[in-house]
């Protein structure tokens, strides 16, 4: 497998990837991490090239890796061998993955987005935790979920913490990025249901009328979803709670709301 080696930590590629972990670097380079055979696997398979792709000696003979570095190499992106010390630095981990991809990340337009692809999608507002954003768009993607659209100040879908979560479902699951002013002008022409969860609701989940495409809106881990949130919704709904806890996780909510309106 042809490419470069590099042991030193002080190497300007190395420094460069351990900085994606901080969101401005993100945020200027339009890059992200995924850590892990099976996530640069799911990325490649999908039609995303790495720009760069780390490896370990013991993955070399991978015929997986293999792959992943040609698609690199005809990408025009560089395959480095690397020591395990500088897998260590770059996951900021003491067992790190042997492989780490660095790709380029993806929003799509919230125009581009067709609702009658899917029978369900999932609109996040202000979504704080990076962990139950990834597995909301892990589940999103094993229902068959449409795509998710995060609404107003949210969590970094591609943080380390969040592609993880998603078990490289980051590269399957269309996300798009809207301002609540957008998302209320954009939400008027959605063609099916738009369900938020409210404690305070009636009407049990299970027993909603749910028109397909259904948008199913959540609010963030603090604070549910905010009156201006709720008022965009055809209809509100609450989970029933029947023991002493008074609420679910997020992410395990809108796995429940998912597969309801599915």
């Amino acid at each position: 497998m042809s490419g470069r080696t590099v042991t030193s930590l002080t190497n300007p590629t190395v420094k460069a990837v351990r900085a994606l972990h901080q969101r401005k670097t993100r945020d200027e380079t339009g890059l992200f991490v995924a850590e892990g055979l099976k996530n640069v696997t799911e990325g490649v398979e999908t039609g995303h090239a790495p720009e760069i792709l780390l490896y370990g000696r013991d993955a070399a003979d991978h015929p997986l890796l293999q792959a992943a570095a040609q698609a690199t190499h005809e990408a025009g992106g560089e395959v480095i061998e690397v020591t395990a010390e500088i897998l260590a630095k770059v996951s900021r981990r003491d067992n790190p993955q042997a492989v780490v991809g660095v790709f380029p990340q993806v929003f799509t337009p919230l125009t581009a987005l067709q609702p009658r692809l899917a029978k369900a999608w999932v609109a996040l507002h202000r979504v704080r935790d990076p962990g139950n954003l990834g597995t909301i768009i892990r589940t999103a993607d094993a229902a068959g979920c449409g795509g998710v659209v995060l609404v107003g100040e949210c969590c970094d879908p591609y943080s380390v913490e969040a592609v993880r979560a998603t078990m490289g479902s980051i590269f399957a699951v269309p996300i798009a990025r809207a301002g609540e002013a957008e998302f209320a002008a954009w939400r008027r022409d959605w063609p099916g249901s738009v369900v938020g969860t409210l404690l305070s609701a009636e009407v049990d989940h299970r027993s909603a009328d749910y028109v397909h495409p259904a948008l199913i809106l959540m609010g963030n881990e603090q604070q549910g979803l905010p009156p201006d949130m709720a008022g965009l919704c055809d209809v509100n709904v609450k989970i029933p709670m029947r023991g002493r806890a008074d609420s679910l996780n997020l992410s395990v909510a809108t796995g429940v709301m998912i597969y309801a309106a599915s």
